[in-house]
């Protein structure tokens, strides 16, 4: 039986230090350095939400070459002007067998200095299903990045997701063994969105997608 489960939310931004900035402000605890993509021409920081669970603060890296592939969490395409949480990843120990039914995209080999990994990457640098349904990811280095992180005080407490279709949602959530965040239908006049329950020394904090903004 495939088993997968929460392994990092993503906050992608106009640059790296308006997302920084962006985290820090609503959690009170800063990411920390992380690194550069090279074949996707983006850069990132990381701030611990777990044993095995972190969030990323990912933009496009000004100082990389055009990449050959569309950049991945929807940086190429114009968005809102702030930062917001874009997306999730799940982990599996089978991507292939995970991507078997072909929603997540192409499985690419990616690497960040000791890092190594693949991923499912939707056509043109989408999301899966609004980013409501993750990307799969598979580690192939150790240990995970959560736990060269520094205890941040911040623990996720809970994703929830919201799309105008749910049981799509579910559908491929349950496909692949993940039953970990709630997904309800969303609101009148609202696009997909996430929202991200995380717990901080100074009390519950969430953030959000643009989407749950609108209307």
């Amino acid at each position: 039986m495939l088993r997968t489960q929460l392994d990092h939310i993503v906050v992608t931004a106009p640059s790296l230090a308006l997302g920084v900035e962006y985290v820090r402000d609503t959690l009170g605890a800063a990411p920390q350095p992380g690194g550069r993509h090279a074949r996707m021409g983006t850069h990132n920081c990381l701030l611990k939400l777990g044993a095995a669970v972190y969030l990323e603060v990912l933009a496009v890296d000004p100082a990389a070459e055009t990449p050959r592939l569309p950049r991945w969490f929807r940086l190429d395409r114009p968005g809102p002007a702030g930062p917001g949480l874009a997306a999730w990843v799940a982990r599996t120990g089978d991507i292939r067998a995970a991507a078997a039914s072909g929603a997540f995209g192409r499985i690419e080999a990616m690497d960040r200095g000791p890092l190594h990994w693949e991923i499912t990457l939707p056509d043109q640098g989408g999301l899966v299903l609004d980013g409501i349904a993750p990307m799969l990811i598979q580690w192939h280095s150790e240990p995970h990045p959560a736990a060269s992180l520094p205890d941040s005080g911040c623990a996720l407490a809970a994703l929830e997701g919201f799309h105008p279709r749910p049981e799509a949602v579910t559908g491929l959530l349950r496909a692949i063994g993940l039953q970990e965040i709630r997904i309800s239908p969303s609101a009148p006049g609202r696009t997909p969105h996430l929202v991200a329950h995380i717990q901080t020394p100074n009390g519950l904090r969430a953030l959000s997608s643009a989407g749950a903004l609108d209307g």
